[in-house]
């Protein structure tokens, strides 16, 4: 058994993160649920560099090690993304849970890696070799499968600031307590002087990876609002045809019906 180890920098960190049996480890509450004894882990959870949420000109700048307590607390982050966080699971699990590790996890589940989906943020990974900022929409590959390097950690998530104030959000689960999505959906829109200059959409826990119809969702670009009802059941066959659940604890009928009501409740909303 190889012994834990206690970054207390990121250069620290990211040395140690070159021995492939540490397992890097914040909150921990996903790594717990797993149980296994026999295995050794990198503590980040006192690195500075990750601890940090800061505010750029444009841009936030989340810690990956940062609490979904310190997201929901800080006065910078987007409604959107509180209102996630405030429903994921119970107060402990929020104080101690991080964003790095929800979106590490690799669950097409994960609340708060919706929300960054759906903002379509970066991530900024960096091992001993260097640094490089990726999409969040690369970096899932499939079920648990991460463009992750062995030696790499996520670092910083990286989202705009602006543009999110009209925003959608509904979360699907069997009772409140449970806290797990059965379905979750988020959506954005942003108009400029009538016309829809931005318009995004990402279905969580549908398929393998969260959902990001980016190709789709720009059909309703440049267009007034009575435009985009125009072409609305164009752009909600292309949905449909799009939106391919898999089998899981609820049946595939049940997830495309929600996918497809929770898509339409929220253009009804929006007014298109």
């Amino acid at each position: 058994m190889v012994n834990s180890f206690f970054a207390t920098s990121l250069d620290e960190a990211l040395r140690a993160r070159q021995n492939p049996k540490l397992i890097p480890y914040i909150g921990g509450t996903d790594l717990m649920v797993e149980g296994s004894e026999d295995v050794s882990y990198l503590f980040l959870n006192k690195v500075p560099q990750m601890r940090e949420i800061i505010v750029c000109e444009d841009t936030l700048r989340i810690g990956a090690a940062v609490t979904f307590t310190e997201i929901i607390q800080h006065q910078d982050t987007p409604e959107i993304l509180k209102e996630a966080c405030r429903q994921i699971a119970a107060p402990a699990i929020r104080n101690n849970g991080t964003v790095g590790g929800n979106i590490g996890n690799g669950s097409a589940k994960a609340d708060s890696a919706l929300i960054f989906m759906v903002l379509d943020a970066n991530l900024r990974l960096a091992s001993v070799g260097g640094e490089r900022i990726l999409p969040l929409k690369d970096f899932y590959q499939g079920r648990k499968k991460l463009a992750l390097n062995p030696d790499e950690l996520i670092v910083e998530i990286i989202i705009p600031r602006f543009g999110l104030d009209n925003f959608y959000y509904q979360k699907v689960g069997a009772r409140e307590a449970l806290a797990i999505s059965r379905m979750s959906f988020a959506g954005i829109i942003q108009l400029e002087e009538g016309v829809i200059v931005h318009f995004a959409t990402a279905f969580g826990a549908i398929a393998d990876t969260i959902l990001r119809p980016a190709k789709i969702d720009k059909k309703f670009i440049g267009k007034t609002i009575a435009e985009a009802k125009e072409i609305k059941e164009e752009y909600l066959k292309a949905m449909n045809h799009t939106i391919v659940p898999i089998s899981g604890r609820v049946s595939i009928e049940y997830r495309k019906d929600v996918a497809m009501n929770l898509l339409k409740d929220f253009l009804e909303t929006k007014g298109i």
